[in-house]
């Protein structure tokens, strides 16, 4: 067994150097209970519970997945089958810095049932955590054994594999492992590594192959043993602070005669250390192999002895390339002071001069390159915006000519400044952000939002927070996939609180439909926060959800992004309408018609043709809106939400979509979740892009109410838009009909249309001649949201809103449906695109 002894001294400084400051300590190893849940590693993707194992020492700390029922990391990590993954490594971070970033590394691809998962080892200054899968458990009759090995002062863990063909013939076998998931990795000399998904995290890993514990290098991933072979592989996966430093560790530990160590530190002008920025070492033909500074500016890392070139790189300073030479055992230190750092520092207040959360773009100008400050899914730099928990702050920027602008939600109007900023400068942008938008007695909600405890997105947490105040959503619910989880620690360590509520949920997640609810509380310790396990059948979702942990009388479970032929008209999809899943309707409280897509709510008909996913042909697509006001009109009165869906902050983010909830408060800290939810089962919100629209019968009937009228009825319609935004169409549905002498634009009628903050402000008188339910629709037909959200996919979308529909009973006898398809059957599945361009061109 190697050993640190084997190791030069001097090297064996450079790497007590990397260390991080807390004190050595033996290595040690123990199975998580109740009492020890604060022990487990922290950070971005931590995800240990009660029952799996920590092996750790003074330098670094991981989690190893236990034989549990469901044992899984975060949701969709693997979908179907493997989607079990015990006794795979799911945390690895350094000592205490809770900042652990991968989701999980399988050894030689192991996933699914194992046999065990024990404790091997229990030594002085060595512990092992043994996987076991015996080949009576495996489906392809290979036994596996893996070690997960620590002893003290190691910068990793060493994971050793073997594989014995335990059938009674010939059998190929993958040794080559699987991790995920990183912004961005690649490989050096067979060595893999991995970057943090924010570099401002500074976190990194590295694994490859070594030959310790009688393990030898497999020449490819995939090997073919005979009956009763075996064969044993080992890798060393480290971590550091950066994946330059990983890959340095591996290469130590796998070539210990052949590395040195530089160390460079980086300075300003005055002599401050410079924590930002990256040094990118040159690897050949390969990507540049990143590597961060610490808080003090400085870059430690083993490197193979001979020639180096880097790149440093620090936004809104000149990046510039420096060759640098080490010998075996040597230690260079290299001092590089950096230009000053050119950036814009923002001061942005609401009218009274109190902090506000805001948004702000960064549009180049007259030959100044596109911006990039970082990855879509975090807050501080994403492309070519920032989202800032508060309104004073600093953005570094490359020197150039630059259109700012600066946002806070659809309620408030824009900032916009051009500035030319020169290197080395600060440019200062000051400014009040207007609430011209009076929204009293509603608030602005989203039901469906996520974060990297959701598995299908790496957004931290806190950046989803910050997107959601950025954006003044005031109300929005923690809903992570197949996850019990609760924002509000989140928001409260950001100072949100005045500007942000929230409540437990889930997104309860499969291959069918998805249901949110809330509220519930998690379990931490149990897998998934204790959330209940996905069911094909819906129905039986929502009620398992309806009286999860407890009976909860305001608890609310809506259906996203619905299949609504699936789950309304057409469950078995043999092409005929067989109504759904029975009673669907009556076990939910709302469907989800809009989300982060362009409205189909004016549309003539339930699909259209378009191109499919994979790019190869067209398919057809169905218009949610459509069927909704198809099933309106044959009785089944399902509310409709919109929401952002959001799994990014730049493209994909939250603030595209809102509903407007009735509420006693405008103040997002005293938001009471019960109140919000009894308001949204009686119907009473507005879906909306940004313009906000009141809607009320001349009796005072709102959203979601019912009135008695005789043949007439009066709409009182008003509408609101900040100066980035505005409208030029009112139309009114009558039983889900675009009626014509209810149909309003600027063109046709100048005199109703505002140019200020209100846009239209008129009652509409309509003449019914049956039960109707009425929804007015405003839209922005020659608009976009292009000014809020610039270079994001939402910026394509039109202004529109409307409200969830007013039934108006015209005979006395109640609301009665009036069973009109809207000129189009209720679409079932299988329709061709010839069948349905016949359809559309009748």
């Amino acid at each position: 067994m190697r050993t640190l002894s084997s190791i030069p001294m001097a090297l064996l400084a450079g790497l007590l150097f990397l260390s991080s400051p807390s004190p050595l300590t033996a290595a040690e190893v123990f199975e998580v209970n109740a009492s020890r849940l604060a022990e487990l590693p922290g950070g971005k993707e931590a995800d240990g519970i009660v029952g799996d194992f920590v092996i750790r020492n003074g330098k670094v700390e991981a989690t190893i997945s236990g034989n549990l029922p469901l044992r899984r990391a975060n949701m969709s990590t693997f979908y179907g089958d493997g989607g079990e993954t015990p006794g795979c490594l799911y945390d690895l971070s350094r000592r205490g810095e809770a900042n652990d970033q991968i989701t999980i590394f399988c050894p030689s691809q192991q996933k699914g049932a194992v046999s065990y998962v024990r404790i091997a080892e229990k030594g002085e200054d060595r512990v092992a955590v043994e996987t076991v899968v015996s080949a009576a458990r495996s489906k392809d009759g290979i036994a596996r054994r893996h070690l997960y090995i620590l002893e003290d002062g190691w910068n990793g863990v060493l994971i050793v594999s073997t594989l014995e063909n335990g059938s009674d013939s010939e059998k190929s076998v993958k040794v080559g492992d699987l991790w995920t998931r990183f912004r961005e990795s690649g490989s050096h000399k067979g060595i893999t590594w991995g970057d943090s998904i924010d570099p401002s995290h500074k976190c990194g890993y590295a694994y490859g192959w070594i030959e310790e514990e009688g393990a030898t290098l497999p020449k490819q991933g995939d090997l073919t043993l005979r009956s009763g072979e075996e064969v044993t592989v080992a890798r060393f996966l480290a971590v550091g602070r950066s994946p330059g430093e990983a890959v340095g560790l591996v290469q130590a530990r796998r070539s210990p005669g052949e590395v040195g160590t530089l160390t460079v530190r980086l300075r300003d002008g005055q002599g401050n250390p410079v924590a930002g920025g990256r040094l990118a070492f040159a690897t050949g033909d390969e990507k540049r192999i990143p590597a961060y500074p610490d808080d003090e500016g400085r870059v430690s890392l083993p490197l193979p002895a001979g020639g180096h070139s880097f790149v440093v790189e620090d936004t809104g300073r000149d990046s510039f390339e420096e060759t640098i030479s080490v010998a075996v055992g040597g230690e260079v230190e290299k001092e590089i002071e950096l230009g000053p750092q050119a950036a814009v520092q923002f001061a942005v207040t609401a009218e009274d001069g109190s902090d506000l959360p805001c948004k702000v773009q960064f549009h180049a100008r007259r030959g100044t390159d596109r911006v990039n400050l970082g990855p879509t899914d975090r807050a501080h730099g994403c492309v070519d915006q920032w989202h800032s928990e508060t309104g004073h702050f600093r953005v570094p920027l490359p020197p150039g000519e630059y259109r700012i602008v600066v946002t806070r939600g659809p309620e408030y109007d824009h900032l916009q400044d051009d500035i030319v900023l020169d290197p080395g400068a600060t440019v200062e942008v000051a400014g009040v952000l207007r609430r011209s938008v009076s929204t009293s007695g509603w608030v602005g909600t989203d039901f469906h939002n996520h974060s990297t405890p959701s598995g299908d997105n790496t957004c931290g947490t806190d950046d989803r927070v910050i997107n959601l105040a950025a954006e003044h959503i005031e109300f929005a619910p923690t809903t992570e996939h197949n996850r019990l989880y609760d924002w509000k620690p989140h928001i409260e360590k950001l100072g949100l609180t005045a500007f942000l509520s929230t409540i437990p949920g889930i997104e309860l997640t499969g291959r069918g439909a998805h249901l949110n609810a809330f509220p519930y509380e998690p379990e931490p310790g149990k897998q998934d926060g204790g959330a209940p396990v996905w069911q094909k059948d819906p129905r039986l979702n929502a009620i398992v959800l309806k009286d999860y942990q407890r009976s909860e009388p305001d608890r609310w479970i809506q259906v996203n992004h619905p299949d609504m032929v699936e789950n309304f008209v057409d469950r078995d999809g043999d092409g005929r309408v067989d109504g759904g899943f029975a009673y669907f309707g009556g076990l939910i409280d709302a469907i989800e018609s809009q989300n982060y897509r362009e409205s189909n709510i004016l549309a003539g008909a339930p699909f259209k043709i378009g191109q499919a996913r994979t790019g190869l042909g067209r398919q057809v697509n169905v218009f949610r809106e459509f069927v909704w006001l198809q099933l309106l009109n044959q009785g089944i009165p399902i509310w409709g939400v919109a929401v952002a869906d959001a799994h990014h902050v730049h493209g994909n983010g939250a603030g595209g979509w809102r509903t407007y909830v009735r509420s006693s408060t405008d103040d997002p800290a005293a938001i009471d979740w019960r109140e919000i939810v009894r308001h949204a089962k009686a119907g009473r919100m507005i879906l909306s892009t940004g313009p906000f629209l009141e809607v009320s019968t001349g009796s005072g009937v709102e959203a979601g109410g019912h009135d008695r009228v005789t043949g007439e009825v009066e709409l009182r319609v008003k509408v609101q838009c900040s100066d980035w935004l505005d409208i030029d169409r009112v139309q009114v549905l009558v039983n889900g009909r675009q009626a014509p002498e209810a149909n309003f634009t600027r063109e046709t009628h100048p005199e109703m249309f505002g140019d200020g903050v209100v846009k239209f402000d008129r009652s509409i008188t309509l003449d019914l001649d049956e039960d109707a339910h009425l929804i007015v629709v405003a839209v922005g037909e020659k608009h976009t949201l292009q000014k809020g959200f610039g270079t994001s996919a939402q910026a394509s979308i039109k202004p529109v809103a409307y409200n969830n529909p007013i039934f108006v009973d015209v005979d006395g006898g109640g609301f009665e449906p009036n069973h009109d398809t809207l000129g189009y059957d209720l679409p079932v599945k299988g329709l061709t695109v010839d069948e349905v361009e016949a359809l559309l061109g009748r």
